[in-house]
């Protein structure tokens, strides 16, 4: 049986991405189009499918990791660097990223039935939700051999 772990990450978000709009379990807020993706960045995200990624991604970090918290996330999606200190001694500082997308996707996430709360100790995948990664999974391992999938071999 295939698992989250035998694919590459890039591949797999990007097919649970697909798999999660067709399913119409996340949608991109109202309010997500003014929004930062954290306090170092100084636009909001161009791609036209950002919101459906970062759910995939959150989804299958939660599962490697959880059970995990907001605080947690923040850090892991933040820069590693805040503005530019090109003619600066300082070294780089590192951000956080925006809580309100994390926790946001995560109560997309929770309602559809992947995700639940544990209490005290942040998020952790349902069974429905580890289902759903290592079935998208081996589509992708089926995947990888075709050419238009070429670039994550």
């Amino acid at each position: 049986m295939t698992t989250l772990y035998d694919v590459p990450a890039e591949a797999l978000n990007e097919a649970v991405a697909d798999r999660l709009a067709d399913e119409g379990a996340v949608e991109e807020p109202d309010w997500f189009t003014f929004a930062k993706t954290g306090v170092g960045r100084e636009l909001p995200p161009e791609q036209e499918d950002f919101w459906q990624l970062r759910a995939a991604s959150l989804l299958r970090k939660v599962a490697i990791d959880g059970p995990v918290g907001v605080g947690a996330l923040r850090t892991a999606y933040g820069d590693s660097k805040q503005g530019s200190n090109r003619y600066q001694v300082r070294p780089d500082q590192t951000t956080d990223g925006s809580g309100k997308v994390v926790r946001t996707a995560l109560q997309q996430l929770e309602d559809a039935g992947y995700v639940q709360t544990a209490e005290g100790e942040g998020r952790r995948i349902t069974a429905d939700g580890q289902a759903l990664l290592d079935e998208v999974a081996g589509e992708v391992l089926e995947g990888l051999d075709r050419p238009d999938l070429e670039r994550y071999a």
